[in-house]
């Protein structure tokens, strides 16, 4: 598998730079895609020098290859998988995506629309496209970056966001079962956790949320938890209590209290 390249998308920053960190000392080659060029060559460049530095004399360096698209569009998305036809894919990171927060009817419609297209669309396109590659060749390893917050009824105040992350988490589960009654050996799961420490919170306008966990420790736990082929990945100890607790209460309550949570994030 380390002569396969992983590809990971909305790798400039975040979860995704992350998986593009950790992956590289396992020692896969990589395709890093997002619409930041700058921020991609600036980690390519830090991934490098810890590749110079980790590697023995005679080792060969992994590659590291960039591919800047707008994933947000289906004409993006079809792009990236055609730049990548003729490369070994063994590990495919659908990472990209943001949130926002806030009363629906007074949050930007635009920016949600562009929120749906990423979350949702270019998830759903990248996922089938990556899956059909991995089906033909025989095996390899899909994980969609989901949330938390797709394993919850709702969010009000995050309504929209905790919309396309029930989608993502649903498809997940949904396609993994298809994949098991056929006997095939390719891998898909979804990667759950609640609030991380990155730049998602600016994005998401977002002033107060609970304390998250490390961008490394939720990846360490993600790439722990595809080798072992778990469908649904929830790196957080907390989440794991919360989101198993919630099950067993009135949905309205379990509702309420999502949202409850949500509205502190508006300041």
């Amino acid at each position: 598998m380390k002569k396969h390249y992983a590809v990971i998308t909305g790798a400039s920053s975040g979860l995704g730079a992350e998986f593009a960190r950790q992956l590289s000392q396992e020692g896969y080659s990589l395709v890093l895609a997002a619409r930041r060029e700058d921020r991609l060559k600036e980690l390519a460049a830090e991934i490098r020098k810890l590749q110079k530095e980790s590697l023995n004399g005679g080792d060969e360096m992994p590659d590291i290859r960039i591919i800047t698209e707008d994933l947000s569009t289906i004409e993006g998305c079809r792009s990236l998988m055609e730049k990548i036809r003729d490369i070994p894919i063994g590990i495919f990171i659908n990472n990209a995506g943001f949130g926002d927060c806030g009363r629906f009817l007074e949050t930007d419609e635009e920016k949600e629309l562009s929120m749906i297209n990423v979350n949702v669309r270019a998830l759903h396109l990248l996922t089938k496209l990556a899956l059909r590659r991995f089906e033909a060749q025989n095996g390899g390893y899909l994980l969609n970056v989901a949330s938390s917050a797709g394993l919850i009824p709702a969010g009000p105040y995050m309504s929209a966001y905790y919309a396309t992350k029930a989608y993502a988490a649903s498809l997940t589960r949904g396609i993994a079962q298809e994949l098991k009654e056929a006997g095939s050996r390719v891998y898909v799961g979804a990667l759950c956790p609640g609030p991380v420490d990155t730049e998602f919170n600016t994005v998401a306008n977002v002033e107060f949320a609970l304390p998250g966990i490390t961008p490394e420790y939720c990846v360490r736990e993600a790439i722990r938890g595809m080798k072992k082929r778990q469908i649904v990945i929830v790196p957080s100890p907390r989440m794991k209590l919360a989101t198993g607790f919630g099950r067993h209460l009135p949905e309205s309550l379990y509702i309420a209290a999502a949202g409850h949570q949500q509205k502190k994030k508006l300041g």
